[in-house]
């Protein structure tokens, strides 16, 4: 029950028992004491996460994996958002979508303009197929519309009384209440008083619960909706392209929690593929489970970046380009930005936590894009992928060295790795070479109260 009120807490909470017994240890003379045994932290970690396996090396300094030269990152550019004009052209007379993988290009490469952005998130999200036309979308805006204001009925018509007997719609309701009013306040969407963008975010998410009763509402997914919400201005259609995105989602939030501990197993894998060195250090500070990420997984980086700046992450990542999984390989660059740092500094558990979330509000959204891209170009370029990288990034066919830690394989294939992908995708902004001297976004910033 605790989970489904706010899973983050929950997780975090139970990590600090870690963090409390390291600052003890700390006290201590004895140079020895000053580790907790990787056994013992390994069971800490499994109590908060059960399942969750990833390799923590009990010898530091050791290196037991094969390695593998990714060679050199590409350095990759930026186009300018995708305007109306460039749509309507892609479009036929009866509404249909022309190239669907020449506009989902576009959109990876650039993003949208806003005002785009109500007609073309319903297709990102799949409320819309992309080869309907327009009087089929009509059509089926009706009918949602319609199975929207029926599910709304049912809870706006439970009495007092009834609810009383419900316990699970009555914490429902109230955790949904708790949550709306902390929800992105500084929003001009949603600040102030008996706002109309509350009210829409509340009745929302309260219909989601009747649409999906066994997971009902837990913490965290009123900031999925909110960006929703903010874009559609229209609650059925937020509320079909919500049900779209948890279906996406819906694994980080089941008490389970497989979809976090499968999340965090592949981002190993791959970190440790792109820096095995990095992967070591943080083993030796404690920090190999990449617990530090549990937030940007289970919310999608929602509290990471402005609001403005997450609109334009989560469009490209919805073009599910240019690779499956495309959001681990923004937390690998957003990593292997900051590991300088970490490791000059000597920073321990405790100061890897404190760094990672203070870089909230502080991440230049174009500059981990392109860096994250030209890491996926890196690992498809690779021959000697390993089976399991090859798995997570949904390529087929890979040529590949069996790895003790990464993965093993018996195919000797030759990798297809998609160089050219982009090479019409023109009007290159913003430029990413591994350092920060590219050009900085000039990107509408607002602290957001976090939940």
């Amino acid at each position: 029950q605790k989970w489904k009120k706010d899973p983050y807490v929950v997780t975090m909470g139970k990590f600090s028992k870690v963090t409390n017994y390291i600052v003890g240890s700390l006290r201590s003379s004895d140079q020895s004491n000053q580790r907790r045994p990787p056994s013992e932290m390994a069971d800490f970690l499994n109590d908060t996460i059960p399942g969750l396996k990833i390799n923590q090396q009990e010898e530091p300094g050791f290196e037991v994996i094969t390695r593998i030269d990714l060679g050199k990152q590409p350095e990759v550019s930026r186009r300018e958002p995708v305007s109306a004009e460039e749509w309507a052209k892609n479009m036929d007379s009866e509404g249909r979508i022309l190239d669907v993988e020449y506009i989902k290009r576009l959109i990876f490469k650039g993003g949208l303009c806003h005002t785009l952005r109500k007609e073309a998130w319903k297709f990102l999200l799949g409320y819309f197929p992309w080869n309907s036309t327009k009087e089929e979308r009509a059509n089926l805006q009706k009918r949602k519309t319609d199975e929207y204001f029926r599910m709304k009925l049912q809870w706006k018509s439970v009495s007092e009384e009834q609810e009383k007997r419900n316990s699970r719609l009555r914490d429902y309701r109230s955790l949904i209440e708790k949550d709306v009013n902390r929800t992105d306040r500084t929003n001009k969407f949603y600040e102030g008083e008996d706002n109309p963008g509350l009210i829409l975010l509340h009745d929302i998410l309260m219909t989601y619960c009747m649409y999906d009763f066994d997971l009902g509402y837990v913490q965290g997914m009123s900031d999925l909706l909110s960006p929703v919400l903010y874009v559609m201005e229209n609650e059925v259609d937020a509320f079909w392209c919500f049900v779209s995105y948890m279906d996406q989602m819906h694994q980080n939030f089941e008490e389970q929690m497989q979809g976090m501990k499968t999340q965090l197993i592949q981002l190993s894998h791959l970190l440790r593929l792109l820096d095995s060195g990095f992967c070591s250090y943080l083993e030796s500070q404690d920090s190999g489970y990449l617990y530090f990420c549990f937030r940007w997984l289970l919310i999608r980086f929602k509290r990471e970046f402005s609001f403005q700046d997450i609109l334009r992450l989560w469009e490209v990542m919805w073009t599910e380009l240019p690779c499956q999984n495309f959001h681990l390989l923004l937390c690998c660059a957003i990593l292997e930005s900051e590991k300088q740092q970490i490791m000059d500094k000597h920073y321990g558990f405790n100061e890897i936590l404190k760094h990672i979330n203070e870089l909230s509000m502080k991440i230049d959204v174009e500059y981990i894009l392109c860096k994250a891209e030209a890491i996926s170009m890196q690992m498809m370029n690779c021959k000697e992928l390993p089976q399991t990288v090859s798995e997570i990034l949904g390529i087929e066919n890979s040529s590949v060295t069996p790895d003790s830690d990464i993965g093993e394989d018996e195919s000797g294939a030759e990798l297809s790795c998609p160089t050219s992908l982009y090479q019409s995708i023109s009007t290159p902004v913003i430029a990413a070479n591994g350092t920060r001297d590219g050009a900085q976004q000039a990107a509408e910033t607002q602290s957001l109260t976090p939940a």
